[in-house]
């Protein structure tokens, strides 16, 4: 058993005894010579006495040495040793949210049985609908950037510290052979250029990392703008000294919260430097100062950053919360084979209600939202040999008794690996009269507007020409609550 859970079990147990006998910290303190504080860090897990300090505490307490000593928990405390048995205090990050362990097995041992129940539920449910521990991961990240609203000052200072040392002019944009320069001559870090020849196995990931040789590779087919972006990401790991970390595009196999962290970061640092702040705030100013809602805005804006859809849509929910006082919105990405009408939902975040789709393999997504309808515009124009570079759309998407409209800002284009992929990238801002005077194009009426809902599952539009499943859930809701008044009028 690890050190930490020894100090742990011997906390709960003191801790246990101690009320038992009515004492509390300060009259132990009293009645066994050691300070009140070294005993509130003795029962938080954090310290473990010395021999003559347990003989002290043993004698105040009226138990016997070996009781004090031993790893065998009271029946009460029984489920705690379930608990440190499993992974669960070790895998998931408990300290990122400010909690350390002890205060977790604290709040157990208050009511441990119940709890446990409760825990060994979630575990159920967990493996019932496959959440693994890297779903955990990536659903707690999600959480942690919409806790800060998806801006991280720190990195932005480490961004500009960076700029600032590294590269001369500010409007200078960092394409990928001012990269490859900057990995070579601060870490000796040389790029290799791979496709589905020389390295078949990998020929759907961007890149992968070999540290012993120095050597980013990077997959030929991807676009430039996506070569930039995994140069940048490099650097980002190499700059914050980030070593807890993945080595390839597509993560193989998680090993620690730390690392989708570290990758968070190094990705985020990636936008910070390939798209400055005080110029993307200058270009949406610019932007929203337009009275007429015009779609190639968004292309240009990507063009003249060299950023993939992903990256310029995640930069710009960077700036907005902080910079425009825009806190309300959501981020989707949606992918999906050409000609396929499956469509998966792969990244989400949201800095408001959750209204729109959230990931749900058992359902079918709503394909009136423009991030599907795009996807579907896309598809249509690659079959025409029509196609000739990324799509934007927008739309006033609402749903059925909800205040607000959502502007729903959408964007598609193909990835450039063998096995070709469609996706869509898409920011929906909550509309509201304040935003409205913020962004003066949502005032414009051309702007097409849709009734939504999240799933076919889910909704009452029974005319609807795209739906493609039967709204079993709605029904079943619908009979539940025909259900509920007939037992409330037969009371």
């Amino acid at each position: 058993m690890k050190n930490e859970h020894i100090r742990l079990i011997f906390g709960l147990k003191l801790k246990q005894i101690r009320q038992e006998k009515n004492l509390s910290l300060q009259a132990l303190s009293k009645v066994s010579g050691i300070s009140q504080s070294y005993l509130n860090e003795i029962e938080k897990g954090k310290k473990y006495p010395k021999t003559d300090k347990i003989s002290a505490l043993a004698a105040a307490l009226e138990v016997e040495y070996d009781t004090l000593v031993s790893l065998k928990l009271s029946k009460k405390l029984e489920p705690m040793a379930k608990l440190l048995k499993s992974n669960m205090l070790t895998e998931i990050p408990f300290d990122f949210f400010g909690l350390d362990t002890a205060q977790i097995l604290d709040l157990f041992s208050a009511a441990p049985a119940k709890l446990s129940a409760f825990v060994n539920a979630i575990f159920e449910i967990g493996k019932n609908y496959n959440l693994t521990v890297e779903k955990f991961y990536f659903a707690a990240l999600r959480s942690y950037q919409e806790m800060h609203q998806n801006y991280f000052p720190e990195i932005e200072e480490e961004a500009v510290r960076f700029l600032k040392d590294q590269v001369k002019g500010s409007e200078e944009t960092l394409n990928e052979n001012i990269l490859a320069g900057i990995l070579k001559s601060m870490y000796g870090i040389e790029i290799s250029y791979f496709d589905e020849e020389d390295q078949p196995i990998i020929a759907n990931m961007r890149s992968v990392f070999r540290p012993e040789s120095k050597i980013l590779m990077i997959n030929k087919r991807i676009s430039e703008d996506q070569r930039a972006f995994t140069m940048a990401k490099e650097l980002g790991f190499q700059y914050m000294g980030l070593k807890e970390r993945p080595f390839t595009s597509s993560s193989i196999e998680v090993q620690s919260f730390e690392e989708v962290l570290n990758n968070f970061k190094a990705s985020y640092f990636a936008g910070a430097i390939l798209i400055r702040q005080e110029l993307i705030i200058e270009a949406l100013k610019d932007w929203f100062a337009q009275k007429t809602w015009k779609p190639e805005v968004v292309t240009e804006m990507a063009e003249r950053f060299h950023a993939t859809p992903e990256t310029l849509f995640h930069r710009i929910s960077n700036v907005l919360p902080k910079h425009f006082g825009i806190d309300k919105f959501l981020f989707m990405r949606f992918d999906a084979l050409p000609g396929s009408q499956q469509y998966f939902l792969t990244k989400e975040m949201h800095l408001s209600k959750r209204l729109g789709p959230q990931e749900n393999k058992e359902e079918h997504y709503c394909r009136r939202w423009v991030s599907i309808e795009i996807l579907d515009h896309l598809s249509s124009k690659q079959e025409a040999g029509k196609y000739t570079g990324p799509i934007v759309d927008g739309q006033f998407s609402y749903l059925k008794n909800r205040k607000h409209d959502f502007f729903v800002l959408a964007m598609a284009r193909p990835l450039n690996i063998k096995r070709q992929l469609n996706i869509s990238v898409s920011l929906g801002f909550e509309v509201n009269d304040q935003l409205k005077s913020k962004i003066k194009f949502l005032n414009d009426k051309q702007i097409d507007k849709r009734e939504v809902n999240q799933t076919c599952e889910r909704c009452g539009i029974f005319d609807c020409k795209e739906r493609v499943a039967a709204p079993t859930i709605l029904q079943k809701k619908r009979h539940q609550e025909e259900i509920r008044k007939v037992l409330e009028r037969l009371n």
